[in-house]
């Protein structure tokens, strides 16, 4: 029988790894404070909740004092409301941020979790990774373990999508963008019924790909397909891919990073394509995020680079805990 969460016996045997979690929280605030990062709160119930297609979001209702009513939504991320205190000066920021992403649950996942976001101004996408490493190994002992994975922290492997599927696939997958009978020829597969390029895509990283990321040691898999832009911007050096990473440690993915799209008619190009997405695949509705693309296109600061790391995720490398709950004090 397994006991709840507020049983002392289960207290008792989360309190190693939520000792370490709360450890983990002051040195994160300190690591950032010490580089003049502010750290900032930001509304967790707003109008909308962002375009990502395959998140799902919990909706509530505001009850205004004059008997009127607005719908809301939590959160999936920060980023909107940090990337419009980008606009107004705030400078480099950072925030320990509760959000929500309905339908998600296992080992690694929670319909509730903390999310640490950082934005840097300037920084570009290799002072990003740059800040990152210099997080991870403040933060975290110089070798990991967590679920049977060891990462030795002496070293970043970088390795772009192109350079992951060339070794791991043996494909061109840049050449293919957009045709998917032409990569499943390549990666000899059999396409199945419906799958779209991206269907594929994704396929091939989950399976041939992501099991060898973060493995002796953490690797940043940079430079996605501009398909997978969402809010990066496009590589000025290579158009066919987005100045994007994901992070990878004991082979849990940790983190996704962009250099931040900076032009607003593009930004709203996307989100409406993506809502089109959305909406063919009967997922909720909520109105256009105009107040951030207003502030996008009064000007976010360019070279801005900013991240979302998972710190439960974190706490469970930190920890050596198997599972999130383990992380979580309820």
């Amino acid at each position: 029988m397994t006991l709840p969460a507020w049983h002392p016996e289960s207290l008792a045997a989360r309190a190693p790894f939520l000792r370490r979690r709360a450890l983990l929280s002051e040195a994160t605030r300190a690591f950032f404070r010490a580089r003049g990062f502010t750290e900032v709160e930001t509304r967790y119930a707003v109008p909308a909740p962002g375009e990502e297609v395959h998140l799902r979001a919990f909706a509530t209702t505001r009850e205004r004092p004059d008997g009127g009513s607005e719908a809301l939504w939590l959160h999936t991320s920060p980023e909107f409301a940090m990337k419009r205190l980008l606009v107004a000066g705030a400078g480099p920021i950072f925030q320990l941020a509760r959000v929500w992403r309905n339908a998600e649950g296992s080992d690694l996942h929670a319909d509730e979790f903390t999310m640490l976001e950082w934005y840097a101004p300037g920084a570009g996408m290799a002072g990003l990774m740059d800040q990152t490493e210099a997080f991870l190994r403040a933060v975290l002992p110089p070798v990991v373990t967590c679920r049977g994975v060891r990462s030795d922290l002496s070293r970043f492997e970088r390795l772009s999508v192109a350079q992951a599927f060339a070794r791991h696939v043996g494909v061109d997958v840049l050449a293919s963008a957009g045709d998917a009978p032409a990569l499943a020829a390549a990666a000899g597969l059999r396409l199945r019924p419906g799958e779209a390029w991206e269907d594929l895509f994704f396929r091939l990283l989950l399976e041939r790909i992501e099991p060898h990321l973060g493995r002796d040691h953490p690797t940043f898999l940079t430079h996605w397909p501009a398909a997978q832009a969402a809010l990066a911007r496009r590589d000025p050096q290579d158009p066919r891919v987005a100045e994007r990473f994901e992070l990878f440690v004991c082979g849990i993915e940790l983190a996704n990073a962009f250099v931040e799209l900076t032009d607003a008619a593009e930004q709203r190009a996307r989100f409406l394509a993506d809502r089109a997405r959305r909406h063919a695949m009967s997922g909720p509705d909520w109105p256009l995020d105009e107040d951030f693309l207003a502030a996008l296109a009064h000007g976010l600061p360019e070279d801005t680079a900013g991240i979302a790391l998972g710190f439960d995720r974190l706490a469970m490398i930190a920890s050596g805990a198997g599972r999130i709950g383990l992380v979580r004090w309820l």
